[in-house]
């Protein structure tokens, strides 16, 4: 049995006393906490609150100097190749090239992970239609809008197939049908694929009723639980009331 009596083949991803510092600011604080198979889970916090950072260590941009971070049990320093096989991101800035279409971005991902020939034309198909973007293949990505490209970044994140799908802020910048239809996406994706979301926003109505919640301010973990556990530590009726309490210094 894993941690807390979850089987560790349910346990996506671990975050254990993970601590981290830019020379003597400390940017993350003791995070501890765990994501299960089939559930999305909102990292909540204000701009500055470490969000990002927790992304880096999780993604093995940046190492961990304390703490430990496990990736469907893979340990991200020990079994770093293993662990990041299993993850899929969709960072804040685009990482899409301009230049090539949208169907050759795909490619290129899909031969990084040493996916080739049918299998590869499959599952890019299979993802561009299920983000209705199938028809817009050939487009250099420069062509397209900030939400179709969040699509296209969402699609090849999936590619490999990963366990955990990490969003940092994907609906930044976008307008509300835009940011809806991404939204809606992401979670039905959950309820259909079973996969492990985690998706770090400052915005209070991306979080449907349903997920877990990560309160995260000024580096340290305030609130963990579903809306109604929050609103109940916090003696409110609203999520935007709660964090607000949370998040006061």
């Amino acid at each position: 049995m894993g941690i807390g009596g979850k089987t560790m083949n349910e346990i996506a991803l671990t975050v254990e006393n993970l601590t981290f510092s830019y020379g003597k600011k400390k940017a993350l604080d003791n995070v501890n906490f765990q994501i299960n198979a089939g559930e999305c889970t909102i990292l909540l916090g204000a701009n500055g609150a470490g969000k990002s950072t927790l992304f880096s260590l999780i993604t093995h941009l940046y190492d961990t100097h304390e703490g430990r971070i496990e990736l469907c049990g893979f340990d991200i320093q020990n079994q770093s190749r293993q662990a990041l096989a299993r993850l899929g991101v969709v960072f804040q800035q685009t990482t899409l090239d301009m230049d090539l279409t949208v169907l050759q971005n795909l490619r290129y991902h899909t031969a990084l992970h040493g996916i080739s020939g049918k299998v590869a034309d499959k599952r890019i198909q299979e993802e561009l239609e299920r983000l209705q973007m199938y028809e817009r293949r050939g487009e250099k990505v420069r062509q397209l809008n900030g939400g179709h490209k969040r699509r296209v970044e969402i699609a090849r994140a999936l590619l490999h197939k990963p366990a955990i799908l990490l969003l940092d802020e994907p609906t930044v910048g976008l307008d509300i049908p835009s940011r809806q239809g991404i939204v809606e996406y992401v979670h039905q994706l959950v309820v259909d694929e079973k996969i492990a979301v985690l998706w770090a926003s400052h915005l209070i109505d991306e979080v449907y009723a349903e997920d877990s919640l990560i309160v995260l301010h000024q580096g340290e973990i305030k609130a963990t639980g579903n809306m109604k556990d929050v609103l109940k530590l916090t003696q409110t009726d609203h999520l935007s009331a709660a964090f607000a309490v949370l998040t006061k210094k």
